[in-house]
C-alpha cells in the first residue's frame, strides 16, 4: 500500500453558459443513461477511467454499499458510447438538491482520450446537472487528475472556490 497527498480543488458553476460544443465528427457518438447498472459493469468502467489517477472512493466499497449509493434516485450515471463502445461516464449527485447537483466523476477511458470528445462529454455533463434546475454545479478535481483536467473545467466555467489536501492510496492490485 502506497499513500500520497493530492492537492484537491473545489470548483463552482453558479450561471448557465452557453457554449458552442459540437460532437466531434467521425465517430458515432451516443450518451446513454444507465439505470440500474450491473455492479460488475459499473466497476469496469470505474476502473478504465479512473485506475491511472488513483480514484479511491467507489473502489473500497463493498457490492452492498456501492449497489446502495449507484442505484439511489439520487445518483444519475450516464456511460458515453463511441461507435459502439464505452468510452467514459459522468455520475451526478443529486443529493443536495435544489442547491447543487454534484459531478462526482466525469472521465474518458485512455483509448479515447485525445480525440476531442472531452469538452464535448463535459459540456453534456454539465446539461444533464443543469436539468435537475440547481442553484450550482459542483466538481472537484485533484493533483493527481489528467493535468488538463482543471483547465477544461475553467474553460466551461467553473471556478475554483477553496483547496484541500486528501490521503489517497494508490490503486494496486488487491483493491
Amino acid at each position: 500500500m502506497s499513500l500520497i497527498t493530492a492537492r484537491v480543488t473545489h470548483l463552482v458553476l453558479k450561471n448557465r453558459r452557453n457554449i458552442p460544443t459540437p460532437a466531434p465528427i467521425g465517430m458515432k457518438l451516443a450518451i446513454m443513461r444507465a439505470t440500474n447498472i450491473p455492479i460488475h459493469f459499473y466497476r469496469y468502467i470505474y476502473e478504465q477511467v479512473g485506475r491511472k489517477y488513483n480514484w479511491m472512493l467507489r473502489r473500497v466499497q463493498s457490492d452492498v454499499e456501492l449497489a446502495m449509493a449507484i442505484h439511489s434516485d439520487k445518483c444519475e450515471i450516464q456511460i458515453l458510447y463511441v461507435d459502439g463502445a464505452p468510452a467514459g461516464f459522468f455520475e451526478l449527485d443529486l443529493s443536495t438538491l435544489p442547491t447543487s447537483v454534484g459531478v462526482t466523476y466525469f472521465g474518458l477511458m485512455a483509448d479515447f482520450q485525445g480525440r476531442g470528445l472531452g469538452r464535448f462529454f463535459l459540456h453534456e455533463a454539465i446539461d444533464s446537472a443543469w436539468s435537475h434546475d440547481p442553484e450550482k454545479i459542483t466538481l472537484q478535481t485533484n493533483s493527481m487528475d489528467n493535468p488538463r483536467a482543471l483547465q477544461l473545467y475553467q474553460k466551461m466555467g467553473f471556478v475554483a472556490e477553496s483547496w484541500s489536501e486528501e490521503t489517497i492510496e494508490t490503486w494496486s492490485e488487491d483493491k
